[in-house]
């Protein structure tokens, strides 16, 4: 095979191995390999398509900026594109960079600032105002995330001065301290916890629900400016000195030189305090001053020749692994953690990190003993790499048969990674169950957070979920940091979640499988807990959206001795144990409604509650089996659809004539 033909062949591979990732990283908000290992098959992809022009095609991940849309936010055109950096790894490569300037401007100068690794968002404001938000996208298309920006305390919504019109760019991320919190509670909560701080920020800042993406504590630095109106500003420096005077919160440093020794030490200061800020940084950027300069240069396709972001390699490190000990999570999975001799890696000592499940670890062939390589996650999270050498006469690891914390057997269903204790009553499991009943989706029992019911286990006030409504509140006054006024309100949100609608009581159950949605489904179709009860798997797969493995976890849960004697002691104490659906009529029986843009005599709720009171069904996604789509201002690609597939639209009149 000539080497054109294998350069061929390699190329098609490193695309499609390029593409998958690229949709993981900017459309899932999840990532298989480090950005490390992401650029060096990038880089492979560009000298092959560099060799062989030929072999360059339109769809090359090298000619693409970022990741595309994916349609659950109205699409935003970018008037200025929002391009990306080109990547250095060397002083070798800065230097080649500063020759191809100064052999246009001898004189050009160079801003330093970090990198934040983050989600690149655009800013707009028109008379001062804060107008429209939008993701990077393609860097030509990206989406409107107006609202889930507006929750992010650190971006204003009136500027200092009113500017006719001006766009900036900027990152969001999640501070470190933040994300570390809400991977404690995810893994407390027996969830998949977030990989690092920018897979966070991401899947924060794209939720359907800014409400949730008000309690990610996100953040944000503005770097730069995309265009503006009514001011003149000569160069980037200035610029950011300006964009503070606005009142935005800008890049946390930046220094301008005239030489390219002094930037290199710039670049080199950065490497070393990278793990000393409260934030996530993937490299350095270095872009030349003058914009009028810039304008010469020029841009290729994907990034501008007037700039480039200097990447800091992952640090690892070899160490030897002494153990390995299992945690059983709020769903009763077994959960393999390696302990290994403490080691020095990216800032700080780790001496722990989690082997995932058992497949992992026969994968990479993980025994007691044997030396590993690891390195951290987004420079936060510690993970195994791989083996480096077996340790003499060691033996492949098999996770224990019996539940290291009440001993019942444990199983592994079929398809599923995960080894699972079964037992509700697990000590290991109680404080994760509990968390989860009391939680605001969950029953919303309002004083009874993580800390309190730790305490309150600490102390012997409760050892299952029916104590809750048993506590002896006097005792609770005279804990530490409590009160009478703490327990009174504790008594109040107590008695107040008894009236809960059975949905919410279904989904506090914490049963496999079962979410909200489907928790919310089995209320309403069975209408009292004593129905779902006594139903059969046959009965439970009639409702919609409901499959095998839903409708056995139903079953199973409902028929433990356990949980029966948990739902008599609950109904003892007088919680409600059927539906609250209100149905005035079945007009709607049958019927998918699926709401679109902004509705101006009802609020989004109240017509999914209006729509289900009829016998109706609301859906977020339009199918063939949508029935009406109903259609506010600034419809967007549901519109589209709805139009394509000829399903019935109707405005708010219309709607409002239906349910007359």
């Amino acid at each position: 095979m000539s080497d054109f033909e294998q350069k061929k062949l390699r190329a098609e591979e490193l695309r499609k191995e390029l593409n998958h990732h690229i949709y993981r990283y900017y459309v899932e908000n999840e990532n298989d390999i480090s950005d490390y290992e992401y650029d060096m098959l990038m880089r492979e992809l560009d000298s092959i398509e560099k060799e062989y022009p030929e072999l360059l095609t339109p769809d090359s991940p090298t000619h693409r900026v970022g990741g595309q849309a994916d349609g659950l936010f109205e699409t935003v055109v970018h008037t200025v594109k929002m391009l990306s950096l080109q990547d250095a790894f060397s002083h070798k490569e800065v230097r080649e960079f500063d020759a191809r300037v100064k052999d246009v401007f001898s004189s050009a100068e160079y801003v330093v600032e970090p990198k934040i690794d983050g989600l690149s968002v655009s800013l707009e404001y028109t008379n001062g105002v804060f107008t429209r938000g939008s993701t990077r996208g393609s860097g030509e298309n990206g989406e409107d995330i107006t609202a889930n920006l507006r929750t992010i305390k650190t971006i204003p919504l009136r500027l200092k001065k009113d500017i006719p019109f001006i766009e900036v760019r900027g990152e969001v991320y999640m501070p470190r301290e933040v994300f570390l919190k809400i991977v404690e509670k995810q893994e407390l909560n027996g969830e998949k916890p977030f990989k690092n701080p920018r897979n966070a920020a991401a899947g924060s800042i794209r939720q359907k629900n800014p409400k949730i993406t008000a309690e990610r504590n996100l953040d944000i630095y503005v770097f730069n400016i995309q265009q503006v109106e009514g001011v003149e500003i000569k160069g980037h420096y200035e610029s950011l000195v300006f964009l503070k005077e606005l009142g935005f919160k800008t890049i946390p440093f930046f220094n301008k030189f005239d030489n390219i020794d002094d930037t290199l030490k710039e670049i080199e200061r950065i490497g070393e305090i990278r793990y000393t800020l409260p934030f996530d940084i993937d490299g350095a950027v270095i872009k030349t001053d003058d914009f009028s300069m810039r304008e010469t240069i020029g841009s290729t396709a994907k990034f501008p020749k007037w700039a480039l972001a200097y990447k800091y390699p992952p640090e690892e490190k070899e160490t030897k692994l002494v153990d390995i000990e299992i945690n059983v999570g709020r769903t009763g999975v077994l959960t393999p953690t390696a302990v290994f001799e403490p080691v020095l890696v990216a800032g700080s000592t780790v001496s722990r990190a989690t082997l995932h499940n058992e497949d992992f670890i026969t994968e990479k062939g993980i025994r007691i003993g044997d030396t590993v390589k690891i390195r951290k996650a987004g420079d936060i999270i510690p993970e195994v790499l791989c083996v480096v050498e077996h340790c003499d006469n060691s033996t492949p690891y098999k996770m224990p048969d019996f539940c290291p914390s009440c001993n019942s057997p444990v199983h592994r269903e079929v398809g599923e990674a995960a080894i699972r204790c079964d037992n509700p009553d697990c000590p290991a499991q109680l404080l994760r169950v509990l968390i989860h009943f009391c939680s605001r989706d969950a029953m919303d029992i309002e004083g009874l957070g993580d800390a309190v019911l730790e305490t309150l286990l600490n102390q012997g006030l409760i050892s299952k979920i029916a104590d809750i409504y048993r506590i002896d509140y006097d005792k609770i006054a005279q804990l530490e940091g409590m009160g009478k006024k703490s327990a009174d309100n504790m008594r109040n949100a107590v008695e107040k979640s008894k009236q809960n609608d059975l949905s919410k009581l279904i989904f506090a159950f914490g049963i496999r499988h079962i979410g909200q949605k489907a928790s919310k489904l089995l209320s309403d179709h069975f209408l009292t807990l004593d129905n779902i009860i006594s139903a059969s798997k046959e009965e439970i797969l009639n409702i919609e959206g409901f499959g095998e493995i839903m409708a056995d976890s139903v079953v199973d849960f409902f028929s433990l001795e356990q949980t029966k004697q948990m739902i008599e002691e609950l109904k003892s104490f007088g919680l409600n144990m059927e539906s609250q659906r209100e149905i005035k009529d079945n007009r709607f029986e049958g019927m998918t409604f699926v709401l679109t843009g902004t509705l101006s005599t009802y609020g989004r709720k109240e017509a999914q509650e209006i729509i289900e009171s009829y016998g109706g069904k609301a859906s977020s996604s339009v199918s063939k089996k949508t029935t009406y789509v109903l259609a506010g201002e600034a419809a967007g690609s549901k519109l589209q659809k709805a139009t394509d597939l000829g399903i019935t639209i109707i405005n708010e009149e219309q709607f409002a004539e239906m349910i007359k």
